[in-house]
């Protein structure tokens, strides 16, 4: 049998069930949770609306800024770029009017769990879901979305990246809450969020958008007519034209139909995901994932499941506001200066001769 290196320790009260993860060898929390569920006693309102946020990526490109920073390799996520918190800790902060904690779920990385208690501070904690292995996006996404269906079988989720910095967050406040009342009324529809662009990005994916398929109080929501995954300059010129959107990889859908569509794009990553649900919620939550994760294939939730996807998948147009992805040096830069944002970090830095 494989050797548990990760146990979780529950104890349930009238108020929810408190989650501690514990190292098998210390026997020291690691980090604490409370999780609702279907697993608890007293009613549950159904249909509510859930938060994933992905916070397992390892920000290799932004490793060389990151250093002079932090002193150490800490994924991005984990650091205070913009600020006094963090870009994860930011990220909770926008999704809070929306979605309270006890229905947020964080998704990260086993290796990452020293940042996450050092990053959330007094933030009453989400749910933390650790990966054991790095296995692509669709594992990151999926993953949450079989644990919040096994709590909420008609759970609406916005899935959230947590390394994106965005201004005018009231405006999407209001913008993602009008996307999640269209899905929560037509539930069979996944709905990507799109920045309007302002320059031929080639490190962005873009989505082109085809006929229109709904309306909101934001605006009309068009369907997902082709995906473009960083491409020329040229292309992307083109793209900027013909009024093609950026993809944010923020997501609205109902968890059931993430799980179908996993169901039927990545079947074998769907299979082993689906055997959790007697583990969730439970002590052997933690060695469950573990074992699920030994063996699954690595898949990209953009690549394998959305561009495969079933048509009902669309398309919304945020409303002009300041979007960017911080994915490398040049680029955190840059927008801080053209923003005239200056941390303390960045005066500390060399400056070009």
């Amino acid at each position: 049998m494989t050797e548990r290196t990760v146990r979780l320790r529950v104890s349930v009260s009238a108020e929810g069930v408190d989650v501690a993860m514990e190292g098998s060898m210390t026997g020291q929390p690691l980090l604490e949770s409370k999780s609702p569920g279907r697993l608890e006693g007293g009613p549950k309102r159904e249909g509510s609306l859930w938060a994933a946020v992905l916070a397992g990526g390892e920000g290799v490109r932004l490793r060389p800024l990151v250093r002079k920073i932090c002193g150490d390799e800490r994924p991005k996520q984990y650091v205070p770029l913009l600020g006094s918190r963090s870009l994860l800790q930011q990220t909770l902060d926008r999704i809070a009017p929306l979605v309270p904690p006890e229905r947020t779920v964080l998704v990260t990385m086993r290796s990452h769990t020293a940042y996450i208690a050092d990053r959330l501070g007094d933030f009453r904690h989400p749910h933390v879901l650790a990966q054991p292995a790095d296995r692509g996006t669709a594992a990151a996404v999926l993953l949450p979305a079989h644990w919040i269906l096994a709590r909420d079988p008609r759970a609406t989720v916005i899935v959230v990246p947590s390394d994106h910095l965005i201004l005018e967050e009231a405006i999407l406040t209001r913008h993602v809450e009008t996307v999640a009342r269209f899905v929560q009324q037509r539930p069979g529809w996944m709905v990507l969020l799109g920045a309007q662009p302002t320059e031929p990005e080639t490190e962005y994916g873009w989505i082109e958008a085809g006929p229109r398929v709904g309306w909101t109080s934001e605006g009309p929501l068009y369907r997902v007519s082709r995906f473009w995954e960083k491409p020329s300059r040229e292309l992307a010129s083109a793209l900027l034209v013909r009024g093609c959107l950026w993809n944010t990889f923020m997501l609205v859908a109902r968890a059931d139909t993430l799980v179908s569509a996993g169901r039927e794009c990545v079947p074998e990553l769907d299979g082993r995901l689906s055997r959790l649900s007697a583990f969730f919620g439970t002590e052997e939550e933690s060695w469950a994932i573990h074992q699920c994760y030994a063996l699954a294939p690595r898949a990209n939730f953009s690549s394998s499941v959305l561009q495969r996807c079933p048509g009902a998948l669309a398309v919304s147009k945020l409303p002009a506001l300041t979007w960017c992805d911080l994915g490398n040096p040049d680029r955190v830069i840059k927008t801080l200066t053209r923003l005239g944002v200056s941390p303390p970090w960045l005066s500390a830095l060399p400056q070009p001769a």
